[in-house]
């Protein structure tokens, strides 16, 4: 109970601060009110559809199907449903956790939802769209191309790294 007190008072020690920068002229604290607006914005904007989806995504997706393409037997087809379920999740990685729990909790793999969180930040289609008419196709194919195997490596040297250690994610209150 106290903890949460003192997350009511942190955030409202920050909107008076923000309030008072207003009033004063701070140009400081007025560029954090607006920088926390465009965010708070974009989060009202992302967030609500995207947990729709992820609620329908966790009733009609049966803990089977998932298993059999991000499971531990799913072989290297896992890497490649796990890169393109990224490629097409809107809103980076504020959608990406979200989705990588579901997964975990319908049976993924470790080595399955840590490529798909890092390809989240890495294989975004309008930002690889973007990227190749600014800095040309040749270079986003390379920077994709080598990101792949960087992703699938070090996908599995976390997951060798859990299973080691018999480590468990943490359960939700």
């Amino acid at each position: 109970m106290k903890k949460r007190i003192m997350e009511y008072f942190v955030f409202f020690v920050f909107v008076a601060f923000i309030g008072i920068s207003f009033l004063i002229d701070f140009n400081f604290g007025q560029n954090m009110g607006r920088n926390f607006y465009i965010f708070a914005k974009d989060m009202v904007l992302i967030l609500p559809p995207a947990f729709i989806l992820i609620g329908l995504f966790d009733v009609w997706v049966s803990r089977k199907t998932v298993e059999n393409s991000f499971g531990k037997k799913s072989g290297v087809m896992k890497y490649i449903y796990a890169i393109g379920l990224a490629a097409t999740t809107v809103g980076g990685t504020f959608v990406a956790f979200p989705v990588a729990n579901a997964l975990y909790h319908k049976g993924a793999g470790y080595d399955s939802i840590i490529t798909y969180v890092t390809a989240a930040s890495l294989f975004m289609i309008p930002m690889s769209i973007m990227e190749a008419s600014i800095l040309g196709i040749k270079f986003t194919a390379l920077r994709l191309g080598l990101s792949i195997p960087l992703i699938i490596i070090s996908a599995n040297i976390l997951k060798f790294i859990f299973n080691k250690n018999n480590y468990k994610l943490p359960e939700v209150e």
